[in-house]
């Protein structure tokens, strides 16, 4: 029985997988690992002791397919020194640019969707077997469907459950719609089924991640043909024993429902923290990026989220210079931003995304040196509000989620109900536990306390 144990083992192959952008290519990356451990591969951490590499892109960024392609040749002398090597480039880079990731670098084996991934053991396979694999369809059957059970292996206490994807807001400046496809919105009783599988491998948090995740309508629970939304989603998630934590990402403001702001007022397991951007304080500028609202209600419905939940923490995401950005479109950004207040936001300046609608304004271009100032002057006063917010923690008592030691001996690392990064002394603290915890310093990006609990 040994030697039976032992010759499984050595039979492992290994697969290396790098994640490039947001959290839904994190999950994603966890279930591709997931679909080849089928095939006889174990997670490794270097490329050089592979025997698949597979790249699991983000189209969002500026010159996204060329780091891409970038990191390909970096690989050619591993693929150089081990001819056997598979490398495969998945995900939204792979959706956009599909047979061309082949003809500029024929060392890659397989290009495989983001929507299609759950095919990658018959792809695999098929590179076994000396074919080049390309897929980036939109199957009828999702991927979700067609993936096997999740494994029972112990998980971190914190988890990214994807619920929806894709998005129809057609955003002037976004992939998003040509790389993930429609809206499509899981059935609420898989959803269920997962959480509860996460909780029982030690989750304790879960975060449920969508291109537009509040504009979930899934499947009602128990095989009715009515749908759920996101906050039905989420009280049902609460009585999951086990479940402490719920959080979600990414949303749009016009999807911002009554029950879902409810929601963040009399769901306990609902975290105080919402991300959503805005992009713009302009409604010029709104106007012109296809966002379908004004600055005017998106304050509004910022108002409406603390008066459900005082306490909560607000982010959002900002684009400088996007063509016929003028300086009093931009001093509205600026507006807007003092009138809501946040704990913290992301910002960047525009770059065009070949094939959506903004990138054919090229006579309205915002000259770099300009966009590259307004970002400054924005990311200072974000900066500013996120100081403001931390100091505000000192001295309060919050709760903290244990995730990993810290630096220092003895010391343990975890995330409050705010999102925040809290570094504690601790004695007898496990991963997973939740305790109280006084905070007494704001750092530069977290905070530091002291378990009275």
């Amino acid at each position: 029985m040994s030697d039976t144990k032992a010759d499984t083992k050595a039979e492992l192959k290994k697969l290396f997988v790098k994640t490039y952008g947001c959290q839904m290519n994190v999950y994603d990356s966890e279930r591709m690992v997931e679909a080849l451990g089928g095939s006889g591969y174990a997670e490794v951490s270097s490329p050089e002791e592979a025997d698949m590499i597979l790249l699991n892109t983000c189209h969002i960024r500026e010159k996204a397919a060329e780091k891409v392609y970038s990191d390909l040749g970096r690989y050619k002398d591993i693929k150089l020194a081990n001819p056997n090597l598979k490398i495969g480039v998945a995900g939204c880079v792979a959706q956009a640019e599909g047979e061309e990731i082949i003809r500029r670098q024929p060392m890659v084996d397989l290009v495989v969707g983001s929507q299609a991934y759950h095919r990658l053991p018959e792809l695999e396979a098929k590179v076994g077997n000396g074919v080049t694999a390309v897929d980036t369809d939109f199957p009828e059957i999702d991927k979700f469907t067609a993936m096997p059970n999740r494994p029972k292996a112990r998980r971190a206490p914190a988890a990214f459950l994807t619920v929806q994807e894709g998005c129809d807001k057609f955003c002037a400046f976004c992939v998003v719609p040509y790389t993930r496809g429609a809206e499509v919105s899981r059935p609420a009783d898989r959803v269920l089924r997962e959480a509860q599988d996460l909780v029982e491998r030690g989750v304790r948090e879960i975060t449920l991640l969508g291109q537009n995740v509040n504009a979930y309508h899934g499947q009602a629970s128990g095989g009715s043909k009515d749908t759920w939304g996101l906050a039905k989603l989420i009280r049902n998630l609460a009585k999951v024993d086990g479940l402490e934590r719920i959080r979600f990402t990414t949303s749009h403001p016009n999807d911002m429902e009554d029950d879902l702001i409810a929601a963040h007022g009399d769901c306990e397991k609902l975290m105080p923290y919402l991300h959503l951007p805005v992009q713009s304080g302009s409604n010029k500028i709104l106007k012109a990026m296809n966002r379908k609202h004004t600055a005017e209600q998106y304050i509004r419905l910022m108002e409406r989220m603390r008066e459900a939940r005082p306490d909560m923490a607000l982010s959002g995401d900002f684009i400088v210079g996007f063509p016929g950005e003028t300086e009093q479109d931009f001093e509205d950004t600026m507006a807007l931003v003092r009138e809501v207040g946040y704990a913290s936001a992301y910002s960047f300046k525009y770059s065009p995304r070949p094939g959506t609608p903004a990138a054919e304004k090229d006579d309205k271009m915002v000259e770099h040196d300009v966009a590259m100032e307004r970002l400054h002057r924005l990311q200072a006063l974000i900066t500013e509000q996120q100081y403001a917010f931390q100091e505000s923690m000192v001295g309060r008592d919050v709760s903290v989620l244990f995730e990993k030691k810290g630096r220092l001996e003895g010391q343990m690392i975890g995330k409050s109900e705010y999102l925040h990064a809290v570094h504690a002394p601790v004695e007898v603290v496990a991963i997973g536990d939740i305790r109280t915890v006084r905070i007494t310093q704001s750092k530069t990006n977290s905070l530091e306390g002291k378990l009275i609990d």
